[in-house]
């Protein structure tokens, strides 16, 4: 086991409880402040650091990678997406990056499953209604929303999360439907009971509910494009728990001002920091904090993760969560 401590930096908050077990294992720089660490900091600290934590708030780029000193062993990502940092300049570097693999997978399909009740059973506007003191009676049309038993889920991106949240399909009595690069195994499509279109086209005019799944590549930037959302139907909803920049929220906006789908859930959006205001005051549109991931349970599960990566590093080993170009 080596005795020097790696220099690691991190450029975020993270849950007291992982912030100290960095502090005790490594020379560990803390993140000041929850607020996102300026790109100058990002920059100088690479010039020091043999290890970054990182978020999904960091630009971990070509010039990221141009300018990292000598000294830069590996990126540790806090997170499972790793579509903000350029993999290919790194390998070219020599620079590890790693991220936190399968820790985030039943945390996001149980927000999504809840996306997909709250837009279709209107659980915001009702709890609207009660905080405003609107609501004295009940009435047999008031604040009807659609039932998702019996209904056709297509689910775009058969991974982890999209398995997972088939089976919480299943289980309410959703007819499971997917789209993916390649089918999934037959044990597992015998399992959900999943029916694969391999034509994303073919799939999205007859499903009820459409779930974004899939990472964000450059196959997958506005995947839901302004003709293929056109192809879904007045009666349906759309969530996306996965990556804002795989819809186009312009087209998306407009289809529900004017009433084309019923209505739609989203956890991530197209153009953080900011959110599209084309979106905001729609009735049939449930906005979240990008808040899939965030359990307590989750945070400390990647934290562990990055712990085990950054460890694993300073022991003369490979870390276990390595992502290299051909992953992408």
């Amino acid at each position: 086991m080596s005795a020097k401590k790696l220099k690691v930096f991190v450029t975020v908050k993270l849950p007291d409880s992982v912030e100290t077990r960095l502090r005790e294992l490594f020379d560990t720089t803390l993140c000041p402040d929850k607020r996102p660490m300026p790109r100058d900091k990002l920059l100088e600290a690479a010039q020091t650091a043999e290890v970054i934590v990182s978020s999904i708030n960091d630009q971990i780029d070509a010039d990221f990678f141009a300018t990292a000193g000598e000294q830069l062993k590996m990126v540790a990502n806090f997170g499972v997406g790793y579509d903000h940092i350029d993999i290919q300049s790194a390998a070219d570097k020599g620079i590890i990056i790693t991220n936190t693999p399968g820790v985030l997978t039943e945390d996001t399909a149980e927000m999504t499953m809840g996306l997909i009740l709250a837009v279709a059973r209107r659980f915001v506007e009702g709890a609207e209604t009660v905080q405003r003191g609107e609501f004295s009676e009940w009435s047999p049309t008031f604040m009807m929303g659609r039932r998702i038993y019996g209904k056709r889920l297509g689910i775009i991106g058969m991974g982890r999360i999209g398995q997972a949240l088939a089976r919480r399909a299943k289980a309410f009595g959703m007819s499971v439907h997917y789209h993916n690069r390649k089918p999934v195994s037959a044990r597992i499509a015998e399992e959900i009971g999943a029916t694969y279109w391999d034509n994303l086209d073919d799939m999205l005019p007859r499903m009820d509910v459409v779930s974004v799944n899939c990472p964000r590549t450059s196959e997958t930037f506005h995947l839901l494009n302004a003709e293929r959302l056109g192809l879904l139907s007045p009666t349906a909803i759309i969530v996306n728990t996965a990556r804002g920049e795989i819809i186009d929220e312009t087209a998306l906006a407009h289809l529900l001002r004017e009433h084309k789908i019923a209505g739609v859930g989203l956890d991530v959006y197209e153009r953080l920091p900011g959110i599209n205001p084309e979106l905001f005051g729609l009735p049939n549109a449930v906005l979240l904090p990008h808040m899939a991931s965030s359990t307590i349970e989750a945070r400390q599960d990647m934290g562990d993760r990055v712990i085990l990566n950054i460890k694993t590093l300073q022991d003369g080993h490979r870390p276990p969560d390595r992502v290299i170009p051909a992953m992408i």
